[in-house]
């Protein structure tokens, strides 16, 4: 049998083997969820508009030819928006390898291939030194670690002194989650965590209309079902669309945060 991370890597190889193959779903995201302005070269399947994504990209508060680690980068869009909007040495990590694949390929596309690499990780084992980084991001990942302190203690060590972690991720409400199995360790709000952790809080925030957001995107998934299957294939397809039913029915998110936060000194 499989062990659990293999599992959830298997998962979202079937994903990323295909997802880029649906204009369906790049258009379902554009319409519903990141909106028009959002640079399609640099596309992902998160809840994750271009506003948030500029704040996120300020607080990393990096400089040309530092380095920024990307942990649960999927296909690399973000990851990449930022490195050519900072001018950073991107490093993104991510549980997939077709994912790893992928964005490396999109790396290539973009020349960026000189200062944007991916590799296979976790959240808890990135393989990245320790003060390796000088700042690390995530988007809309962090809420699937099955050990969220243990996930946020691995970016305490590989980020150095003085560095940012920012991120984006759905606060889980446990209630709902109980004896389900699913969104394993339901964090509620992730600042207790990162303070234990050695990070200092610049700013929590919740971002604006995440809820509509959600509701419409996953809705509109739900809806296409059968284009989507067509597009990405039968399993690819199935996957989002039973993601999309549990999370509107189970209603797992308590809210969705864009956190920006410094490693603490000593």
């Amino acid at each position: 049998m499989a062990e659990p991370d293999d599992r959830v890597a298997s998962g979202y190889d079937t994903f990323f083997a295909s997802w880029d193959k649906s204009p369906a779903l790049r258009r379902i995201w554009r319409d519903h969820v990141t909106g028009p302005d959002y640079p399609q070269a640099f596309a992902h399947i998160s809840f994750l508009p271009l506003a948030p994504l500029r704040a996120l990209a300020a607080g990393l508060q990096l400089t040309t030819g530092e380095q920024l680690v990307d942990v649960g980068c999927g296909a690399g869009g973000p990851g990449l928006w930022v490195a050519v909007e900072t001018g950073a040495v991107l490093v993104g990590v991510d549980l997939s390898p077709i994912a790893v694949d992928r964005a490396n390929e999109r790396a290539k596309d973009l020349n960026l291939s000189t200062r944007a690499a991916f590799r296979q990780g976790s959240f808890e084992s990135t393989g990245l030194g320790t003060g390796f980084a000088h700042a690390a991001m995530t988007i809309d990942a962090l809420q699937y670690a099955p050990d969220k302190r243990a996930a946020i203690a691995e970016f305490a060590r590989i980020i150095r002194p003085g560095g940012r972690l920012c991120f984006v991720a759905f606060e889980l409400d446990a209630e709902r989650l109980e004896g389900l199995g699913v969104w394993e360790d339901a964090v509620g709000d992730y600042r207790p965590l990162l303070i234990e952790a050695g990070f200092d809080l610049i700013s929590y925030e919740q971002i604006v209309g995440w809820e509509q957001s959600v509701e419409a995107g996953f809705g509109a998934v739900i809806e296409e079902q059968g284009l989507l299957s067509a597009q990405l294939g039968e399993e690819a397809g199935a996957a989002i669309a039973l993601e999309a039913a549990i999370t509107l029915q189970l209603r797992p998110y308590r809210g969705h945060v864009l956190a920006i936060t410094e490693r603490r000194s000593g």
